[in-house]
């Protein structure tokens, strides 16, 4: 028995099946585009994963290792992870991470919205520029992005010796100027897709401008702002670079902070600390990944 087929370039082909009727695979001929089928590319993609992934793997792992050189493995214990809570500097760093990533993460939100909405719906002279200048900080290398800051900074007479949280703000404004590009990327890609018919309804129905944008272009928006609010959150939990041009002495963060705890040893506790950053980061990326599927043009509230 055989099952037919539409092929790409014209005509049917028949597919064998087997006793119960299904196709068999195994006997299929592989096509120009079914490219997952070819071994050779199976094993560049295992090796590529395995290459990326088991050094994250082996740090977790050795965040239990119940041995202080943290070379050979000893045993299973959680007694780094609790020397890593009451490690009062590390704790600092984690709460001065924490406070600027939610802080940059809402502006930039406010102001990525607001740039989307503004790419999308006007036309303005120099828009083009301002649409490269607006994916700049995308496209730069971070270092350089961390050294204009700082220059920046240095240039302006930034005050020092704040009161917290105060002291975190000039690294908390160069998580800003580095994140909201990348939330307007995202909600401006949602914004391709929402139908105008709706938001000429509403405003036949008597709704104003406000109106408009609160009760249908928001809620169409919604699983878009939400995805570059956790992606925002993410770079700047994990950002590095630009916090270490732009950071002093009493406003260490924590991948700045586990950098210099690396600079002397690799120890189960720097383990520890960043296996709570990278499973804080997975969180935040696969709850993005998750909301940024599409929806129907003709549902404007998702879904």
């Amino acid at each position: 028995m055989a099952n037919l087929q539409a092929h790409p370039a014209g005509g049917e082909r028949r597919l064998p099946t087997g006793r119960a009727g299904r196709v068999d695979r195994r006997r299929v001929p592989i096509g120009p585009l079914e490219y997952c089928r070819r071994w050779w590319l199976q094993l560049i993609v295992g090796t590529t994963f395995l290459l990326l992934y088991a050094p994250i793997a082996t740090l977790v792992a050795f965040s239990f290792n119940d041995s202080r050189r943290n070379i050979v493995w000893r045993g299973f214990t959680f007694d780094y992870y609790v020397k890593a809570w009451n490690n009062q500097s590390l704790f600092d760093a984690f709460v001065n991470s924490l406070t600027i990533a939610v802080v940059s993460t809402v502006v930039s939100t406010i102001l990525g919205v607001l740039a989307a909405l503004l790419l999308w719906r006007f036309r303005f002279p120099g828009k083009a520029v301002y649409e490269g200048f607006t994916a700049l900080p995308i496209v730069i290398p971070e270092i350089c992005m961390g050294v204009a800051m700082m220059a920046f900074f240095a240039r302006v007479g930034w005050p020092t010796g704040l009161p917290w949280p105060l002291n975190l703000s000039n690294i908390t404004i160069s998580h800003i100027a580095f994140s909201f590009p990348f939330v307007a990327v995202i909600v401006r890609g949602r914004l391709i897709g929402f139908n105008r018919e709706f938001e000429d309804a509403s405003k036949d129905l008597g709704a104003s401008e406000w109106q408009t944008l609160r009760h249908v272009v928001l809620p169409y928006l919604r699983p878009g702002v939400v995805a570059g609010a956790l992606i925002a959150f993410t770079l700047s939990l994990d950002d590095f670079v630009i916090t270490f041009f732009t950071s002093g002495p009493d406003t260490i963060t924590l991948p700045v902070k586990i950098f210099s705890m690396v600079r002397f040893s690799v120890t189960p506790e720097v383990n520890a600390a960043s296996t709570v950053l990278i499973i804080i980061t997975v969180i935040a990326t696969v709850a993005a990944t998750r909301l940024q599927v599409p929806t129907r043009p003709d549902n404007p509230g998702g879904g």
